[in-house]
């Protein structure tokens, strides 16, 4: 299954993964566990992992490939939302060597 996955450098991997799962989790399946850092979302379109490694968040969209700029992009996009203070960037890199989305956020008033 084509896949893309973004590192995203945080000293709070585990509070974002928890925050986004439970976020999209009103909409969709979507579970995180604290005793292991790990979680899934599961849309439609794919399926995303949430790994909170000890300085970064690992995230890996799989679907489609027509449907991994749509997976990228919601995963991406609310993270960086929740991580505004954190200035996170979201830089997916999908298996077939082409360059993802980057997220990042351009507010200055977040």
């Amino acid at each position: 299954m084509p896949r893309s996955e973004a590192r995203v450098a945080t000293d709070r991997p585990a509070r974002y993964a928890k925050q986004l799962a439970a976020h999209m989790g009103r909409k969709i399946d979507a579970t995180f566990s604290e005793e292991t850092g790990r979680g899934t979302l599961v849309f439609g379109a794919g399926t995303a992992t949430l790994e909170a490694q000890p300085d970064a968040l690992l995230l890996v969209v799989e679907g489609e490939r027509e449907n991994l700029p749509g997976l990228e992009d919601v995963v991406g996009r609310h993270l960086v939302r929740f991580g505004a203070r954190d200035e996170l960037v979201v830089a997916w890199h999908r298996d077939n060597g082409e360059a993802g989305l980057v997220h990042r956020n351009d507010d200055p008033e977040a």
